[in-house]
């Protein structure tokens, strides 16, 4: 319903209007457009209800609309909207900063700075380790996805649809395997294609920093080996390297933990995060070693938007809720659940290769029984399975044939049972 004409408004004529009036560059999974949510739950503007499994791509740890959340939000609109952080100052930035510098890993001294996306996160990371080591080479890896600029698109490891005509892009920026078995590709692959890119197209003494992220997001939820991450570490001590982690998608307890990187017995020098930091408000955040982040000269960091006092407001929120619900846990206890879904079907769906994650940042890789190779048709056929009985899921990977599991950790029991029925008989379908 058209709230000033009182007309209704049907998902057609928005989709029409859509194609009309936005550009095709913005590919948009749903035919339908959402009215209102909560929680875990989303209906549109027919008054069709969804089970929302994808989260806003895993920005909604902490569910649609968390009534704490708003009320944050709701305090913080009623005082001033924006300064511009950089102009007049406000103590919630501050706090912000403190709170993650004391709940990220390592007791070393940390200082923190706030953007508005993950792409914007990765740029200043990257900014960041240029100034602090005086050095432009960045290294990153295949299947990697650090966001859409140039910069960031430059470090992504994935052509289509990241990079096909908007090059050319930054240079200095280099790509090696990521580690899948699945894929044929062991973490000795890797170290040795990093030794053959140091050998043969940039000194280690140029290189600034090793960019990964713990579990590959759009890459197809593959979880870095510890025996990678530890040879990383050792690689950047010994050539001066920052190690920088992008937990854009897996932070604020997708993965069981507050931070991927407490999966690991590895510090990083940087670390990234954004997505659900804020709920579903634009808030970014790059938090590293004090002296790294003290590299780049006054002004060299910011941005007119960057923390805006809503979306810090929303991001001290979450913080709250993650642990007064103990959301860390819960995100293991429901991961658990749907891993046992999954495998308990997996014997019947030949497609079903593999069923991996850690907490509940859980994929399920599809290849085609009869060639063994991946097929993205087997993922989409249960995606719109699922799709038609009201669940949304998303898929991703290199090969588009994974399929994403980004539930908010909020969602309730009887909601998470009725979602798990529907993936049961959209595999069975598909």
């Amino acid at each position: 319903m058209n709230k000033v004409t009182d007309t209704l408004i049907s998902n057609q004529d928005l989709h029409q209007r859509r194609l009309a009036a936005t550009p095709r560059g913005i590919g948009v999974m749903a035919d339908f457009f959402i009215d209102r949510a909560l929680n875990a739950e989303v209906w549109d503007v027919e008054g069709r209800r969804y089970i929302d499994f994808a989260g806003g791509i895993a920005v909604l740890n902490t569910g649609h609309r968390h009534p704490k959340l708003v009320a944050a939000v709701e305090a913080q609109l009623a005082r001033f909207t924006h300064t511009c952080y950089q102009v007049l100052p406000y103590e919630s930035y501050v706090t912000l900063a403190e709170r993650i510098n004391a709940l990220t890993p390592g007791t070393h001294a940390k200082k923190t700075c706030f953007f508005s996306s993950g792409a914007e996160a990765a740029e200043n990371a990257v900014k960041i380790a240029r100034a602090s080591t005086g050095r432009p080479g960045v290294i990153a890896f295949s299947g990697a996805f650090h966001g859409r600029t140039l910069m960031a698109s430059a470090l992504t490891g994935k052509v289509v649809p990241y990079k096909v005509g908007f090059g050319p892009f930054p240079s200095d920026v280099y790509h090696v395997p990521f580690p899948i078995d699945l894929h044929g590709v062991s973490v000795e692959d890797s170290i040795n294609a990093l030794h053959t890119l140091f050998k043969s197209d940039i000194d280690p003494k140029r290189v600034a920093a090793i960019m990964i992220e713990p579990v590959q997001g759009e890459g197809g939820f593959y979880i870095a080996p510890p025996a990678l991450m530890q040879a990383l570490r050792n690689e950047c001590d010994e050539h001066g390297i920052l190690l920088v982690f992008d937990e854009v998608q897996t932070g604020f307890g997708r993965t069981g933990k507050l931070f991927a990187a407490e999966h690991y017995d590895v510090i990083p020098d940087i670390m990234l995060m954004a997505k659900s930091l804020a709920g579903g408000m634009t808030l970014s955040a790059v938090c590293g070693k004090a002296e790294v982040m003290d590299g780049p000269l006054p002004g060299g960091l910011g941005g007119t938007y960057a923390g805006n006092p809503l979306a810090i407001a929303a991001a001290h929120a979450v913080i709250d809720i993650l642990e007064e619900e103990q959301l860390i846990k819960r995100a293991n206890d429901l991961g658990q659940k749907l891993t046992a879904r999954l495998k308990s079907a997996q014997s019947k769906v030949t497609a079903l290769k593999d069923i991996r994650g850690l907490g509940s940042m859980i994929a399920a890789e599809f290849f085609d029984p009869v060639t063994n190779q991946p097929s993205s048709d087997a993922a989409k056929r249960v995606q719109q399975a699922a799709l038609e009985e009201g669940l949304i899921l998303l898929t991703c990977g290199v090969y588009a044939n994974v399929i994403r599991f980004l539930y908010p950790l909020t969602t309730e029991d009887q909601i998470f049972d009725e979602a798990l029925d529907i993936i049961d008989r959209a595999l069975a379908k598909a």
